[in-house]
């Protein structure tokens, strides 16, 4: 994961957020307001599919090379709950 882009993006957002919150205090067009929201999910998305992407080239590949099975078990776990969250909404 490139932290500075990953940081970068996450400021982004915050801008944006921000923007958001602008419209809502002028009482800003409902459907520009929801396209607005979803730019931000979309937004999420891709830093939480960056993450994820660097979890599972690092953490995951090391447990499941390791010799420890109840390393390979927790770290895979964690893939399904995080999983699970996700699906959810």
């Amino acid at each position: 994961m490139d932290r500075d882009d990953t940081l970068k993006r996450l400021r982004n957002i915050e801008g944006h957020i921000r923007g958001i919150q602008k419209m809502v205090e002028k009482d800003a067009y409902c459907i520009d307001l929801l396209r607005q929201i979803q730019a931000v999910q979309a937004a999420l998305n891709k830093v939480s599919t960056n993450v994820l992407n660097d979890h599972l080239h690092s953490c995951l590949i090391t447990a499941v090379r390791g010799e420890d099975p109840d390393e390979r078990e927790r770290v895979l776990k964690e893939i399904i709950e995080v999983y699970e969250m996700a699906t959810k909404v």
